[in-house]
């Protein structure tokens, strides 16, 4: 059963749009000879072009995901020997830096970003507003006011008794 993105939830039209995107990024990284490197290591590699070697930690806040998810795509990467890991100041610390095979590779990965912002901004001009605007406004609007308020904010003007126990739980953390 296919389903119009009209009918999907707010994040699963999310989820599916970063899916054909992503997808396409990986099949166009892979045209250029880039099988095994996948478009989450972007913003990584990216970090670490600008940065030089720098803690999980502070490529973690650079790219703003979680330290859990850097350190995962950090493991990954890893694993794909493009990236390799150094102790740091302490044993909790990891000090990643870009492999002699990444940095090969930099002049590819550099073109397909190249390739991929123009096909940003040409999807931007053919939409009926520029889907970057629209990403750093939403970005921005959560920022002021948490999508989980607006939520809960939500859930207090709704009839419905499934949502007492959230309720609750709210009228809780606000004590």
């Amino acid at each position: 059963m296919d389903v119009s993105p009209r009918e999907m939830a707010l994040g699963t039209q999310l989820r599916h749009l970063l899916e054909l995107m992503d997808g396409d990024v990986a099949k166009a990284g892979a045209d250029l000879g880039l099988q095994d490197y996948r478009p989450r290591f972007t913003p990584i590699v990216r970090a670490l072009v600008e940065l030089g070697p720098s803690p999980i930690r502070d490529l973690a806040r650079t790219i703003s995901v979680t330290h859990s998810a850097a350190s995962q795509t950090v493991a990954q990467m890893s694993r794909r020997g493009l990236v390799a890991l150094e102790p740091g100041d302490d044993a909790r610390q990891h000090i990643v830096r870009l492999t002699a095979k990444a940095q090969s590779l930099l002049p590819v990965i550099q073109a397909e970003w190249a390739a991929t912002s123009a096909a940003a901004a040409a999807l931007d001009a053919e939409l009926p507003f520029p889907l970057s605007e629209l990403l750093v406004a939403l970005s921005d609007a959560l920022r002021r006011r948490p999508f989980r308020q607006r939520i809960a904010d939500a859930a207090l003007t709704l009839d419905d008794e499934s949502l007492v126990p959230f309720r609750e739980a709210l009228a809780r953390r606000a004590d």
